[in-house]
């Protein structure tokens, strides 16, 4: 219990002391704004049963360093320094950086003052796949790419109407593509 306790403060004071208002984070993300994201990369065909699979070193050739920590080995990035953690409110969809599947539609975005990019709600039910995460001394739910089972990020049940939930995930995990525009 104690050590549970102590985790979490832990994890609360790397959050208020590495904010976003912290001069750190604020070059950081600074950065993180002016970088162009990664390319979307083809989208992998999925196997009889909707996953795709592949070996540890064909990830590895496919994803940067920074992707594969994140969407592999389950990494975070800090707050504030990914691409995507402000809500622009620009249209489009963003995908599973690892495989291409849709996820969350821009609409859904939202600012949670966590600084990482949030979201009430994937773009289709079965998108995500959930799962019980122990590590850092406290219980959250893991969220994963339901095709590729990469890691995104976590979810959390204080989110906005109309869901109550709060889908906190990695920039790193992601890859936007805006909406096209009609043409008169």
């Amino acid at each position: 219990m104690l050590r549970s306790l102590l985790a979490t403060l832990s994890f609360a004071l790397v959050l208020t002391f590495a904010g976003c208002d912290s001069a750190a984070s604020r070059a950081t993300a600074a950065t993180a704004a002016d970088s162009t994201p990664a390319p979307v990369l083809p989208a992998l065909t999925p196997g009889p049963d909707g996953k795709v699979r592949l070996t540890d070193a064909e990830w590895r050739q496919r994803l940067t360093p920074e992707q594969y920590r994140i969407l592999r080995d389950a990494g975070t990035e800090r707050a504030c320094s990914g691409a995507y953690w402000k809500a622009e409110g620009t249209p489009g969809v963003y995908h599973c950086a690892a495989c291409g599947l849709a996820l969350f539609n821009a609409q859904t975005k939202f600012d949670s003052g966590t600084g990482w990019p949030s979201f009430y709600q994937p773009i289709e039910k079965g998108r995500i796949l959930e799962r019980t995460d122990t590590t850092l001394g406290m219980v959250r739910t893991e969220t994963l790419c339901f095709r590729c089972e990469s890691h995104l990020g976590h979810s959390f049940d204080d989110g906005p109407a109309p869901t109550g939930l709060r889908y906190c995930m990695n920039s790193g995990a992601l890859i936007f593509v805006p909406a096209v525009k009609a043409q008169p």
